[in-house]
């Protein structure tokens, strides 16, 4: 028997197609290629992982994948990629539950890497370098904010990151985006990037209560030195920039490859709370989520060997979307919401 509330496939599809072409600034009108086609095609191409090529292959009345590919690379330009992202924030928006609690609500926020192999000055100009991966230490890099609010987890704010722009106003834009709807952060929950000490700074005059995971380095100094002892605890330290903190020192037993138990120290920051070192950890493992949401997003992405990063962007959006829209209805299902219409 089908509970009424189920979720069917062809809803699913209509409510992202109306959801895209909404936020879209696509406007394809060709003698056998229309906007519609496009967003069907992108659909189907993340939804299973593939290649614009497999998904036009595939479906019957459909424009080859050439024709759509430049319909995308005219639209899709690299000097309008902040108009892109404005439109995808927009997007991510639309799948708050209208019941979703929207302040003291818990958020991580992280940064994202995409391999990138053009050769193009132009197109380096906009992508960031880093450690070498899959051949290539050129990347289309994004940082997202994710939130996190009973079994509802959602990215609502997305950044194309440049290769020139601070970490510190990196996170400014997303949290300013998450306060543009309305969303207070409870407790922030920051990856080792974001230990930086502007970074540090800002939260600590803004009294945001935050957990940032701090790298534990140096040889005899630096943080290393405080990794002493057998049990767990709090420390004042100042870094080499004058930034002072207070570090949560976290140690672990963890059995190595031979199995012997060998003590781990985890190191943390933590600005505006009143914690245990216990109390951080276990929260801050919540962090962890937005990592799951970039996995779930490698299965939602549409594959592509394009060079041109702006598409390349668009259909990491399309995948955060996507994701976004199945969290959405599916609590809506729970809820009794549905049949949700397209339009």
């Amino acid at each position: 028997m089908i509970h009424p509330n189920e979720l069917k496939a062809e809803e699913i599809r209509s409510y992202t197609h109306e959801m895209l072409k909404k936020h879209m600034g696509l406007n394809v009108q060709g003698y056998r290629c229309d906007t519609d086609m496009i967003i069907d095609v992108l659909l189907k191409a993340s939804a299973e992982n593939g290649s614009l090529e497999a998904a036009s292959a595939d479906l019957e009345g459909v424009a080859d994948s050439n024709t759509m590919r430049e319909y995308l690379n005219e639209a899709l330009d690299v000097e309008k990629l902040r108009e892109q992202e404005e439109e995808m924030n927009a997007a991510l928006a639309e799948s708050i539950p209208a019941v979703m609690q929207r302040t003291k609500v818990e958020v991580a926020i992280d940064f994202h890497d995409e391999p990138f192999y053009g050769q193009q000055a132009e197109l380096r100009k906009v992508t960031c370098n880093g450690q070498a991966k899959k051949g290539t230490p050129h990347f289309v890099r994004i940082a997202t904010a994710y939130v996190i609010w009973k079994q509802v987890r959602l990215t609502l704010a997305v950044r194309y990151v440049l290769p020139e722009e601070e970490t510190l106003a990196i996170l400014k834009f997303l949290l300013q985006r998450l306060s543009a709807l309305g969303i207070v952060s409870r407790v922030l929950y920051l990856d080792k990037e974001f230990t930086a000490g502007p970074v540090v700074r800002y939260l600590q005059a803004q009294h945001q209560p935050a957990i940032l995971a701090c790298s534990i380095r140096g040889k005899d100094g630096g943080t290393r030195a405080l990794c002493q002892g057998r049990g767990s605890y709090t420390t004042a330290y100042t870094f080499t920039d004058g930034t002072q903190v207070t570090l949560a020192l976290k140690a672990q037993l963890v059995a190595d490859k031979t199995g012997h138990l060998r003590r781990k120290w985890l190191a943390f920051i933590f600005i505006a709370l009143d914690w245990s070192v216990d109390k951080i950890h276990e929260p801050y493992r919540r962090r962890f989520g937005i990592e799951c949401s970039y996995r779930s997003l490698r299965r939602v992405r549409a594959t592509t060997t394009s060079r041109n990063p702006a598409l390349r962007f668009f259909l990491l959006s399309i995948g955060l979307i996507l994701i976004n829209v199945w969290v959405f209805l599916r609590w809506n299902s729970r809820a009794g919401l549905l049949p949700v219409r397209a339009g």
